[in-house]
């Protein structure tokens, strides 16, 4: 199963992409974002970051390994948190005139069972939302161009 959403920003690719993958600016626009677990980093392949959701009303621990980081260009990573199918995830930065388009994906196997009818639509619509409100977010909170105002 593989959920996708994507967006043009207005808004310098470089400036973007490094708003995007500092585990500091997360908060920002990160939707039911709780916590970053201390010692988390994500800089190169093998990183692990540890954050805490709100999730369907209870607070959940996202354990995520960063697979791939190719600069103003591409971050793939893996997720496991209980009671949830791993995912794996990707985030695509293309320039696009004078800014860019994000893409993002989340990619998952359906648990069997109950379980996976579970997995195959509520945990699709949660996912899917929770796309829709990461670019909402970041439409909001990237850094504007100084001719661009808000």
């Amino acid at each position: 199963m593989r959920i996708e959403r994507e967006q043009h920003f207005d808004v310098p690719l470089g400036d973007a992409f490094e708003f995007i993958t500092q585990l500091a600016n997360w908060p920002a626009y990160w939707p039911g974002l709780v916590r970053i677990d201390a010692g988390s980093r994500w800089s190169e392949p093998g990183d692990e970051a540890r954050i805490v959701i709100e999730l369907l009303g209870r607070e959940v621990t996202l354990t995520m390994t960063l697979r791939r980081l190719e600069r103003n260009r591409l971050v793939e990573y893996e997720s496991r948190q209980q009671g949830l199918p791993d995912a794996r995830h990707e985030r695509r930065f293309d320039a696009e005139g004078d800014g860019f388009r994000y893409r993002l994906a989340v990619e998952y196997e359906p648990r069997a069972g109950l379980r996976g009818l579970y997995d195959r639509f509520v945990v699709r619509r949660g996912v899917d939302r929770a796309l829709r409100r990461t670019l909402a977010n970041l439409d909001r909170e990237l850094p504007r161009r100084p001719d661009r105002p808000l």
